[in-house]
């Protein structure tokens, strides 16, 4: 079990946005999570990405490839989101004075790897996502589902086993979204990573292994 989360809770003030959820997911199975807009999708996803806390209760439990993510201290916790979990979001939050390729290389540089190997590393990651002549471009030298490309080379530069993506292609084209969502489940096919994707895609969805929905703070 690469995912495995019990009773979470989470309350802003006397609301209560997630309503005791519990879900299981499997090594390298690509897990879509779908509902209408307040149903609490993104909560759940950076609860279990661990960019978030749930509500103190002690019956809840979250556990990543079998650590027990709750109890780690803020620094671990720091160091095993940047080795274990990788990040996709709706806007791709690339730095714009940065090129491609040294934004790529971020999260690696932040895990204090060798300088050269990474900038190896990156350079095939753009390569092999279609971006080999973009390597040495700013952001804004870049097309909408490029950037999207090049955030999702940053989210695999550490070799992550899980991938959280918050709708990974809501500003795209319906072009570049295709061509992201087949790329979702050919990195899967040949690095076996598991991804949980909040999608308001109806075809991303029916493409992925199994659909939760979320309504209300609860899974139906």
């Amino acid at each position: 079990m690469m995912i495995k989360a019990e009773k979470i809770h989470k309350f802003y003030g006397s609301l209560e946005v997630l309503k005791g959820v519990s879900l299981n997911i499997q090594r390298g199975e690509i897990v879509a999570i779908v509902g209408p807009s307040g149903a609490g999708k993104t909560t759940l996803l950076q609860i279990l990405g661990t960019l978030d806390k749930p509500s103190e209760n002690k019956s809840t439990s979250i556990s990543i490839n079998q650590t027990d993510v709750l109890n780690l201290k803020s620094k671990k916790l720091a160091k095993f989101r940047n080795q274990h979990i990788g990040f996709i979001f709706q806007f791709h939050q690339l730095l714009p004075e940065f090129t491609a390729l040294e934004n790529v290389c971020i999260p690696a540089f932040i895990a204090q790897k060798n300088k050269k190997e990474t900038e190896k590393d990156a350079t095939e990651l753009l390569e092999f996502l279609g971006l080999k002549d973009r390597i040495h471009h700013k952001p804004n030298e870049l097309s909408g589902g490029e950037q999207q490309r090049v955030a999702v080379a940053r989210a695999l530069i550490n070799k992550p086993q899980v991938i959280f993506a918050d709708e990974p292609s809501g500003n795209l084209d319906t072009d570049s979204a295709k061509h992201l969502h087949q790329l979702f489940f050919k990195l899967r096919d040949m690095f076996g990573q598991t991804f949980v994707i909040v999608t308001h895609n109806r075809q991303l969805a029916n493409m992925a292994d199994r659909k939760i929905e979320m309504i209300n703070g609860a899974i139906v």
